[in-house]
């Protein structure tokens, strides 16, 4: 990945159970709804979080949580 990719942050709603860890590990991105799920707040990942945003994807014990270089 070079410094002009983009990463884009994407959310399978049928694998997600809705533990919440991927709104724990990137609130800036990531929050949970009434029902404990994810709502996901900007698909690209600014540079300064793509840290964050790996870490949350590694986190994720359904593996629900992509983040993918474009």
């Amino acid at each position: 990945m070079t410094g002009t990719d983009s990463v884009v942050l994407s959310i399978d709603r049928i694998a997600c159970t809705g533990h919440g860890l991927c709104a724990e590990l990137l609130p800036e991105l990531v929050s949970l709804d009434e029902w404990g799920y994810p709502v996901q707040h900007a698909a690209t990942v600014p540079p300064g979080l793509r840290g964050h945003a790996r870490r949350a994807v590694r986190g994720c014990p359904r593996l629900a949580l992509r983040a993918d270089s474009q």
